[in-house]
């Protein structure tokens, strides 16, 4: 890893290890100076893309989060299922969410409840939400790409300053939360070019560029000494290829402000800062801090160029001695709805709602009757999803659950599916394209056979 810290402003802008959150800069996932970026450059350029911008940005909920407390209410089943909260109308009629979500309960014509999501592995694990594929599946040699690796290996970045691959994902203490994914075969070019901070900091794990700010990002001199003395520990191991046209490209991404401007929330208009809510910084035990001011800087970071952006927020594994279900929702609700009605209202204001697709899911469901401990437990046999942007047809459910919430009645819903129809809500065409794997099997978006939701394309 590469990190590049900036200038702290003050107490109440600093993670809990100190460092300032909104003012550093990862290089995750890519190394500079011939070991990914400039590869991606060289592709683009070969490939002549880059032209179109349509982006994703998927917001990852850590730990599993209750379908029947979040988007498809039971009022009509026994209390041990239905739990402590009433459904309330939304503005579309016969679409009923938690009581918690007023906010988006107000403007369901702008998005999408799928409560049939079916086939999840059971794990406590991203990689289902960042590839669609069931983790221990057949691979290919070098893994499966995740789904901005797909996006960013096939549509190149829009311009040299903006990966087209960016995640905001904290490593967690539960590693596998804060795993973004990976390019997969498709090589370290595509894989995502993490900008938050780490829960817990080695030397393995970060290169610091010591004395450089993004304050003195301009100054290429002193970036340049840096960066030498980067090169030569990386040289070293024997990692670092020779410099190229593409390299410079690549340190583009680190002389040219945009991507810092999109990370820095002091140059937003602090009235739309404010309508996503207030971040807490505390990690939440092993999983993602709140930052719910990250679902601002993601529509900033597509609107500087990324393609693909990836994100985990909070943690949402609440069995009883880890945080009773229910008190903790009454915490986590309201702010979840207040963060993403300004995020899908943000797109549609900035007239990007056709071009800018949202999913927001966690790796599975949490059990119909409530345990001993007032709680949920993990129920892999059903989840739910909220979709939105992206041209889709929005103000309807995908899918139904039975009287119980235990298992979908109707349209079951695969993850394949779902980035199914994000890769297609991008332009991917997902029938004529193909990538050879390492061993020259042809590989494809999404399994044969897969295609997009199409109630809602």
């Amino acid at each position: 890893m590469l990190t590049i810290y900036g200038r702290s402003t003050g107490r109440s802008n600093r993670l809990c290890d100190g460092v300032s959150r909104r003012n550093f800069l990862k290089v995750g996932g890519m190394a500079l100076g011939g070991l990914g970026l400039p590869q991606a450059l060289r592709a683009e350029a070969d490939a002549e893309t880059g032209s179109s911008h349509k982006a994703i940005i998927n917001i990852y909920l850590p730990g599993g989060p209750s379908h029947i407390d979040l988007w498809d209410p039971k009022p009509n089943a026994p209390k041990e299922i239905r739990g402590e909260f009433n459904p309330i109308a939304t503005n579309v009629p016969g679409i009923e969410i938690c009581e918690l979500f007023p906010r988006m309960a107000s403007m369901m014509d702008k998005f999408i409840p799928i409560r049939s999501i079916s086939d999840a592995d059971g794990r406590h694990d991203a990689y289902q939400c960042m590839t669609g594929r069931r983790f221990g599946s057949p691979a290919p040699p070098g893994g499966w790409p995740s789904g901005g690796a797909w996006v960013s290996g096939l549509q190149g970045q829009v311009n040299q300053a903006v990966p087209a691959h960016v995640a905001l994902m904290y490593k967690t203490g539960n590693r596998t939360w804060g795993e973004p994914g990976a390019g997969g075969f498709l090589g370290t070019s595509h894989s995502p070019f993490n900008m938050v901070g780490n829960k817990a900091r080695s030397s393995a794990d970060n290169m610091v560029l010591q004395g450089i700010t993004l304050e003195r990002l301009q100054d290429r001199r002193s970036l340049r000494h840096s960066l030498d003395h980067f090169k030569r520990n990386v040289d070293s191991s024997g990692m670092m290829a020779s410099m190229d046209v593409y390299e410079q490209q690549a340190m583009g991404i680190l002389t040219d402000s945009k991507l810092a401007d999109a990370i820095d929330l002091s140059k937003e208009d602090p009235k739309v800062v404010a309508r996503y809510g207030q971040s807490v910084e505390k990690f939440q035990r092993d999983g993602a801090p709140k930052m719910i001011e990250n679902f601002c800087i993601a529509r900033r970071l597509v609107e500087a160029g990324a393609r693909f952006v990836s994100l985990n927020y909070s943690r949402w594994d609440w069995h009883g001695g880890d945080g009773m279900n229910f008190p903790r929702s009454r915490q986590e609700f309201p702010l979840l709805d207040q963060g993403l009605s300004a995020l899908i209202s943000d797109l549609h204001e900035r007239g990007l709602d056709k071009d800018v697709s949202v999913v927001v899911w966690g790796e599975f469901g949490r059990t119909p009757k409530i345990n001993a401990r007032s709680s949920r437990d993990h129920w892999p046999r059903v989840s739910c999803a909220m979709m939105a942007g992206g041209g889709m047809r929005t103000g309807q459910v995908v899918g139904a659950t039975n009287a119980a919430g235990e298992y979908a009645e109707k349209r079951p819903v695969k993850f394949q599916e779902v980035f199914a129809t994000l890769y297609q809500n991008v332009g991917l065409d997902l029938n004529g394209t193909r990538v050879f794997d390492l061993s020259g099997v042809p590989r494809y978006l999404v399994d044969q056979g897969i295609e997009p939701i199409h109630e809602i394309i």
